[in-house]
C-alpha cells in the first residue's frame, strides 16, 4: 500500500508540474502556475514524507474554496462547441482546483492514517 501511494503522488506531480508548465498562454498564468506549482511540491513532499498533515488539508480547502467561487453561473462543460467561452473556462478552471484538492486530500487522510497507525 506504502508503494501505491508514493506512485500516486508520483504521477501527479509530474500531471500538477506539467498542468503549470501549460500555463505559459493563459492571461492569468503566475496564478495558475502557483496552484498547480503548489499541489506538486505537495505531492514531492509527501513522497519525501515532508509533507505536514495541516499543509495538506489548508492546500486542498483552498482549492475547494477556489472552485466554488470560480465555478460558472451555467454549467456547459469543458468542451468548446458553441457555449459561452467564458463559462467553459470558469468549469475547467473549477474542475482542475477540484482534482488539486482530492489529491491532496487524499495525501492527507494519509499522513493522518500514518499517524494514528
Amino acid at each position: 500500500m506504502k508503494t501505491f501511494f508514493y506512485c500516486f503522488a508520483a504521477v501527479f506531480a509530474i500531471l500538477f508540474g506539467w498542468a503549470a508548465f501549460l500555463q505559459n498562454n493563459d492571461p492569468d498564468a503566475f496564478l495558475w502556475y502557483c496552484i498547480y506549482g503548489s499541489a506538486a511540491v505537495g505531492c514531492v513532499l509527501f513522497i519525501a514524507k515532508k509533507l505536514n498533515f495541516l499543509i495538506a488539508y489548508i492546500l486542498a480547502v483552498s482549492y475547494v474554496i477556489g472552485a466554488f467561487l470560480s465555478w460558472p453561473a451555467q454549467f456547459e462543460g469543458v468542451a468548446i462547441n458553441g457555449g459561452d467561452i467564458d463559462n467553459i473556462e470558469h468549469a475547467r478552471e473549477a474542475l482542475g482546483l477540484l482534482i488539486n484538492a482530492a489529491v491532496l486530500i487524499i495525501l492527507a487522510l494519509r499522513i493522518q492514517w500514518l499517524r494514528n497507525k
